[in-house]
């Protein structure tokens, strides 16, 4: 597994997405390849095809061929979760796209699709998705199709008719026909791996007893309909709670095709908790999230994180520190998760004509990455960063991961901050134990503050403060030492140079407790001993 002592270049588990077959299934937690038995990770983009054109965006300003391009190799998802609307199969299916231009006047935009996408206008709206899923298909890109909303417009409000089952847009009854016409459309389509049910339920109708009813019937009539896919199950309260989970398990038998889903924003939280309680607030929100939807994936049931983004401009730093708090955790647990966005711009929403969205991996004329950095900071929670089989024969090593910067630490000589793809092993068997470099007698050893730490020569390590490390301040994301001194200090990466130091720990007080209020911006001393199983399951 290892190429050299002290090169640990991680080449069998921790690899980029492989080839697999169709169809998917489902084992423990883990969604697998049905044939082989390998573990397939879901690391999707979310391409919105909702809206009142009811096409998937961005077809009048790129070629289809070249965003799906752009997808697979700039971005490097491997996965698409495409959005559609019910009434695009049940009320609009002999719509054409030229057709749906023209009811909304979009001369524009029209010109276009002309310009980039020829040949999709004479298609039916259902027939210019299919052309988009073959498309990602040719390029291995696997597509997860996912009902966002009944009466085709953007999403997502409490009261605005879509939410739950029984409101004004939303007849059970229709919404299952449009599952079922969806489902028979894509079947024995390998680029279509799973349906999603529906997103965000949510609203003043919303309760337990009628999501079970008719969850477990739209389940139930798409695995009817289509065996080979996976069926996603969202939960209450905009994709945010599936405790109920917990009391009454569901009961009906999918043959190992069931998938949760989950959704993780910091919509309405307060802004100074984030900036001024890092650490606490960061706790707060992912146990929060856990409790809700996590524990499925602690209780062995397999949950997809459909939905999570950010201003990719980086200019909003409550939701900047959020989604450092959220790749911690999606790296930690392994989780499979979409993106929210790819779309720069959206060709008609809210009643306004070609409108930015900054949320999107492009830019507003989807020419470019909004913000190229957003690749690095993807790369390693785009990877297998776990095996499926959780045997007691299971070796597990850890990567240290700098959640901000999205790189991981290496070893030779002396330590540096490298691709995820290129990150050294490590050996941390308690806390307040060593870190060792795996297959050696050295470790992790601090020397002074504003110092690289070293890779020590001791035959036991743990017998020295310096050498023995914690895990500390509420959010679990610090690792302190203490040096020749007594003093404790914690890893640092230097956000100007990318140097690995050791510095007073930030926003705790010298006894390693959480501060109350803190003006710094402790995430440049977040490394994560993440576990990396050894056993090679591709």
């Amino acid at each position: 597994m290892f190429l050299a002592p002290f090169n640990f270049v991680f080449i069998l588990i921790f690899t980029v997405f492989q080839s697999h077959s169709f169809p998917l299934s489902t084992s423990s937690r883990w969604i697998i390849d049905e044939r082989s038995g390998d573990r397939v990770k879901l690391a999707c983009i979310n391409w919105p095809g909702h809206l009142q054109i009811m096409i998937p965006e961005g077809l009048n300003k790129k070629p289809m061929r070249a965003i799906v391009s752009d997808i697979s190799h700039v971005m490097g998802f491997n996965c698409v979760r495409l959005t559609w609307a019910t009434y695009m199969y049940t009320r609009y299916s002999n719509l054409t796209v030229t057709e749906s231009l023209d009811r909304w006047n979009l001369t524009v935009i029209k010109e276009g699709v002309v310009k980039n996408n020829p040949e999709v206008l004479e298609m039916s709206i259902g027939e210019a998705q299919n052309a988009v899923v073959n498309e990602l298909g040719k390029v291995g890109v696997m597509v997860v199709l996912d009902n966002h909303i009944s009466m085709p417009e953007w999403c997502c409000g409490d009261n605005d008719g879509n939410g739950f089952f029984g409101d004004a847009y939303f007849d059970p009854g229709e919404w299952v026909q449009g599952l079922v016409a969806v489902a028979r459309q894509y079947k024995a389509n390998p680029s279509v791996v799973a349906m999603s049910m529906r997103n965000e339920l949510r609203g003043p109708r919303q309760n337990v007893t009628t999501w079970y009813e008719y969850m477990q019937q739209g389940a139930t009539a798409i695995h009817h309909e289509n065996p080979d896919i996976l069926v996603i199950f969202s939960g209450l309260s905009y994709d945010t709670n599936l405790g109920f989970l917990k009391c009454q398990p569901l009961t009906i038998s999918l043959d190992n095709k069931l998938v949760y889903e989950s959704h993780w924003y910091s919509f309405g939280q307060p802004s100074g908790n984030w900036i001024l309680q890092t650490n606490e607030y960061c706790s707060n929100v992912t146990k929060w999230f856990m409790d809700n939807s996590g524990f499925l994936l602690r209780n062995r049931f397999p949950m997809f994180l459909s939905e999570f983004g950010l201003d990719q401009r980086g200019e909003n730093e409550m939701e900047n520190r959020y989604f450092v708090c959220l790749l911690a955790t999606v790296a930690e647990m392994d989780i499979d998760w979409a993106l929210w966005q790819l779309p720069g711009s959206f060709m008609l929403r809210q009643g306004n004509v070609d409108v930015e969205d900054v949320y999107g991996m492009y830019d507003f004329m989807w020419e470019k990455l909004r913000n190229p950095t957003m690749v690095d900071r993807l790369g390693f929670i785009q990877t297998k960063i776990q095996g499926y089989n959780d045997g007691p024969c299971n070796q597990t090593s850890y990567i240290l991961y700098h959640p901000l910067s999205g790189q991981c630490v290496r070893a030779n000589d002396h330590i540096f901050m490298a691709n995820c793809r290129h990150a050294s092993h490590w050996i941390h068997e308690h806390d307040g134990g060593s870190i060792q470099l795996a297959n050696t007698n050295r470790c992790l050893t601090t020397i002074k503050q504003g110092m690289l730490p070293i890779i020590s020569d001791h035959n036991n390590c743990s017998t020295t403060p310096e050498s023995s490390w914690n895990v500390v301040s509420i959010s679990k994301h610090h690792l302190a030492s203490k040096d020749n001194q007594g003093n404790n200090l914690c890893l640092e990466v230097e956000p100007s140079t990318s140097k690995i130091v050791t510095n007073k720990c930030l926003c705790l007080d010298d006894d390693l407790r959480d501060v109350l209020k803190c003006d710094d911006n402790p995430q440049s001393q977040w490394l994560k001993l993440i576990p990396i199983n050894m056993i090679n399951d591709n």
